[in-house]
């Protein structure tokens, strides 16, 4: 069972946390879209020198703007295959590509494998601006048929996720916790996994809440739409869904330290 994130105990779980490493889509929007309340938790957030990272599936080419529009320090796309810092003002791949055109083709040759068993698959809309990854609409895919095509998927040799919006055919050890620990060993070599929260809603976060690597991790309550889907499960669960979930967490982080002390 999922234990509440509840603000009695919560100085003592989260009152060292410097970084929030959070998923995008069904984490930080509401229906699809960025609120007012959710800017005013990332300022929040910024005020008391609190990081926020995010680490989503979406394509390198639509996050890039994201990553330039927020107050974040940077963002992390294609569940931790690009990575882009607005540090240090640059950009890099997570997951090499020695040959970038043949690559793709090898991934397109999947996707038309999948699409004579499931025609109904289409394309996203923005799989032409990706670099690691291939995506494709989830539609109204069954959890049988997800499943059918995780095997289908590594049987050809490759790995697969998925999220409320999106299937991902991608490397196999591709995934956002990889992403994320390559960033925070070159960038972030300081911290400790208890200065550091993992947030998500769906099974492409699932690596972000292995308690073995991230201990801090939480789960905004629309989770539960999947919960019995994933092998690893945020330790704590917001009492909201969405992006009020995220606004409740970094309501509880943003909070004066002196308070608790």
């Amino acid at each position: 069972m999922l234990k509440p994130i509840k603000e009695d105990h919560s100085h003592n779980l989260f009152h060292n946390v410097k970084l929030v490493a959070t998923d995008m889509d069904g984490t930080l929007t509401k229906n699809g879209k960025f609120t007012a309340d959710l800017i005013l938790a990332l300022e929040n957030l910024k005020t008391v020198n609190i990081d926020v990272l995010i680490v989503t599936g979406r394509s390198a080419g639509w996050v890039q703007s994201v990553a330039n529009y927020l107050p974040i320090v940077g963002a992390i796309a294609e569940n931790g295959g690009v990575f882009y810092d607005n540090q240090t003002n640059s950009c890099r791949n997570l997951t090499q590509t020695s040959d970038l055109i043949a690559y793709r083709q090898k991934l397109g040759s999947v996707f038309e494998l999948l699409q004579k068993k499931f025609p109904q698959i289409q394309e996203s809309l923005d799989n032409r601006f990706r670099l690691t990854d291939w995506t494709f609409d989830i539609g109204d895919l069954t959890a049988l048929q997800l499943a059918e095509i995780v095997a289908i998927t590594q049987q050809a040799g490759w790995g697969f996720t998925y999220s409320t919006v999106q299937c991902h055919i991608k490397p196999p050890e591709q995934d956002k916790a990889l992403g994320l620990q390559s960033v925070l060993n070159s960038c972030y070599p300081q911290l400790t996994t208890q200065e550091i929260v993992t947030v998500g809603d769906s099974p492409n976060d699932e690596s972000l809440f292995n308690e073995k690597i991230f201990p801090l991790s939480v789960g905004v309550a629309n989770i539960l739409d999947y919960s019995d889907r994933l092998e690893y499960q945020p330790n704590y669960m917001t009492s909201k869904a969405e992006v009020a979930g995220f606004c409740e967490l970094a309501d509880i982080l943003q909070k004066p330290r002196s308070r608790f002390e």
